[in-house]
């Protein structure tokens, strides 16, 4: 007997298919965009994120362009000359 007929004749629902629930099952932003609304939500973090990273590496690269630079002999500043 398969597993379909043994649920039936105990009289229990049929097993649930999980295979559904792999995909994102928001509603879209637009019906014409394959955007859904938790990817979106997923982009906005992601962004704000990366955003910050690059302010980081912005003061990293200043830093070592204003003193480590010329600390260590590579260069000299155009506003010291």
């Amino acid at each position: 007997m398969g597993e379909a007929k043994r649920r039936k004749s105990l009289g229990l629902p049929p097993k649930k298919n999980n295979n559904k629930n792999k995909f994102d099952q928001s509603p879209r932003i637009f019906d014409w965009l394959p955007i859904t609304v938790n990817q979106k939500d997923s982009l906005i973090k992601l962004s704000i994120k990366t955003g910050w990273f690059g302010i980081g590496a912005l003061v990293i690269l200043w830093v070592v362009v204003r003193f480590i630079g010329p600390a260590a002999g590579w260069w000299f500043p155009a506003d010291s000359l």
